[in-house]
């Protein structure tokens, strides 16, 4: 490319900038070597060295470009950038326009332009174009600062041009890399990093920030790679990485990766290892806490995933400050250049009081009821603190609806014999949810609208909001009722508990929704209001039973098989009503039809994959029939009688 003989610096002008270039790069290398200092000083440092070389840009930038100055132009632009990333502690698109104004000053002393092109398009022509050989090595650095900007910004095609470039332009005949291999980490590698001149001096090696790329790219290809679900290259590239030029914190988040990689490979066993090394490397890594107690929950480890949240909610609790980064010092660092949604996703912090909610569920599921029962309280403690207004219940929250979580509670208080408290909770559930329901819920509309095959799914994106809302409402409003029947059972109060099991409103409630049981899947929402149904007239007819009430008990049977045909409870316990009434000829033929169905064929069976909310878990057991056997044989030994005395 042919040279411009422009309006170059004065010999004076430009030793001067030279010798003010050579004095604050001479300032921080001096501040590195006596650490960081008290209160602040590294980051005062900083802004300091930014405003002193962004000053000097300014002036350099103020006379037309000219190949003599453009060697320590270039170097003073390399350091001002890295201080500007240093000073705001981020790698931000806009700043990168200074390396985009710094490939226009080399064209226009070269006498050439490029205005109209891309980033992209500028750094082929520069590199293409521009021989002189004083300008290579600057040409290098930038373009490692370049890359810098493009790594942060999940551009790694673009990455991989611009070395692929660097690489042509050093030995245009070298092969970059070989089948097989990663081509950005390969030609990244291969990049021979340019001799630092005396005269030239830089405030962050060339050499320290080729590691940092190196480590970046292999991270941010990991989890690309995690997010396509291709684990094994994942494992490998988060290996490369861990590897690398870091800090211990971004080493921890590192291992934390390729736990959460092992455990999507089924690994569990290397998950944990990987997971422990990242709280060894650094113990404020919490979300490897948090990964490990999932890693161990799948292991059926309980003992140890409850230990690893209860350790969880303790170092949440002290509130320790973050980990340190790297030093100040690095002023590009490999967390400034790692920074995407799904590693935010792998490193979310849980909040104190989602870990005390995991801790409480896990014991209600495993059959800890006194330590469930502690820890529910403690959460409404903190419910009542404003709990609401710290944690947002959103998708990726533990936190299920508040009043689950007092449903869940009034369980575990009634599992624990405390049937007075699980009362009260319940009521608190009843009074503020009764105002929000609406008198007419006409869902059955929506039914009527449906054009499409699979009516069940166009049930959910075809129902308003508030709809799903009031069903939800009505759901839980019910479970309250049907917790407190239940607690009023145990507590000896049969007429209470028949009031319970009773409520009109429930009934209303269910008839509303009735009319979506034709639907083919049914909402969520409409199947638990059945479901608690079911339970409420198993309950009440169980009630009856005691009572000696028959024909009372006998109805409530029925009309839960209604609801749910097959049900194995309801059944049971229709065929211990009639045999009660003496009508032992129907019970026993309807024993007989239902122990020779096969599970599935008259409807809806226990353990066939439907999955109901925690807080009904315990009315499930509740209304199971526990008389099975010597019911069984009482059947078998009439029917015996029978088919032996025809008579009879």
């Amino acid at each position: 490319m042919k040279r411009r003989r422009g309006a170059a610096a004065e010999p004076g002008c430009l030793q001067a900038w030279a010798a003010e270039s050579q004095a604050l790069a001479r300032r921080w290398r001096a501040a590195r070597c006596s650490g960081p200092g008290p209160g602040g000083a590294a980051e005062r440092e900083v802004r300091q060295q930014r405003d002193g070389f962004g000053e000097l840009l300014r002036r350099i930038w103020g006379l037309p470009a000219a190949l003599p100055t453009l060697p320590l132009e270039l170097t003073v632009l390399y350091n001002s950038l890295l201080f500007t990333v240093g000073a705001s502690d981020s790698v931000i698109e806009g700043e990168a326009e200074g390396i985009r104004q710094g490939l226009l000053r080399v064209l226009e002393a070269c006498g050439a332009s490029g205005q109209d092109l891309s980033t992209e398009e500028l750094w082929q022509k520069v590199l293409q174009e521009v021989t002189a050989g004083e300008l290579q090595a600057p040409l290098h650095r930038l373009g490692a600062l370049q890359a810098a900007w493009w790594l942060a910004s999940s551009r790694l095609g673009s990455t991989a041009g611009l070395f692929r470039l660097l690489s042509n332009a050093e030995d245009p005949g070298r092969a970059c890399y070989r089948e097989g291999e990663n081509e950005l980490l390969s030609m990244l590698k291969a990049w021979q990093v340019p001799a630092e001149e005396a005269s030239l001096p830089l405030v962050q090696s060339t050499e320290d920030l080729k590691e940092i790329l190196c480590t970046a790219a292999a991270f941010l290809q990991g989890l690309q790679e995690l997010e396509a679900g291709n684990f094994a290259t994942a494992l490998s590239l988060f290996q490369e990485a861990a590897g690398g030029f870091c800090s211990k914190r971004v080493l921890a988040q590192i291992y934390t990766c390729l736990g959460c990689c092992a455990q999507q490979m089924g690994k569990r066993q290397t998950a944990l290892q990987h997971l422990k090394r990242a709280l060894q490397v650094d113990f404020q890594c919490l979300p490897a806490l948090s990964h490990a107690a999932a890693v161990y929950r799948e292991l059926g480890e309980t003992n140890a995933e409850l230990e690893a949240l209860a350790l969880l909610y303790e170092a949440l609790g002290k509130n320790l400050p973050a980990a340190a980064s790297s030093s100040p010092y690095f002023l590009i660092r490999t967390e400034l250049l790692v920074d995407t949604p799904i590693l935010a996703s792998l490193l979310r912090h849980r909040h104190p009081s989602e870990v005390k909610y995991l801790l409480a569920q896990r014991c209600l599921q495993y059959g800890r009821v006194a330590d469930a029962v502690e820890h529910y309280l403690d959460f409404l403690a903190l419910f009542q603190e404003g709990l609401q207004q710290q944690v947002p219940l959103d998708d990726s929250s533990a936190l299920p609806r508040i009043p689950e979580v007092f449903l869940e509670t009034a369980s575990a208080l009634e599992q624990a014999g405390r049937h007075q408290d699980a009362i009260t909770v319940c009521e608190e559930v009843i009074s503020r949810t009764t105002d929000l329901i609406p008198r007419m819920l006409r869902v059955e509309e929506k039914l009527e609208q449906l054009e499409c095959p699979s009516s069940g799914a166009g049930l959910v994106g075809g129902l308003l909001p508030q709809k799903k809302e009031s069903l939800c409402y009505l759901a839980w409003r019910a479970a309250g009722y049907l917790h407190q029947g239940w607690a009023w059972a145990k507590l000896g109060e049969s007429k209470e508990a028949i009031t319970q099991f009773s409520r009109e409103c429930l009934e209303d409630a269910v008839s509303r929704c009735m009319c979506l049981s034709v639907a083919e899947n049914l909402l969520p929402e409409v199947e638990v209001i059945q479901k608690i149904r079911l339970l409420s007239l198993i309950g009440r007819g169980m009630q009856f039973l005691d009572l000696g009430r028959h024909k009372e008990a006998l109805l409530d049977f029925l009309h839960g098989l209604q609801i749910s045909p097959g049900d194995p409870a309801a059944a049971s316990y229709l065929v211990q009503a009639l045999w009660k009434l003496n009508r032992k000829q129907e019970a026993a033929a309807h024993w007989q039809k239902f122990s020779q169905s096969p599970p599935g064929e008259d409807g809806e069976q226990e353990g066939q994959g439907r999955s109901f909310p925690l807080y009904l878990v315990s009315c499930l057991k509740q209304a199971m029939f526990p008389h099975s056997e010597s019911l069984a044989r009482s059947i078998q030994d009439y029917l015996a009688t029978t088919s032996s005395d025809p008579s009879s």
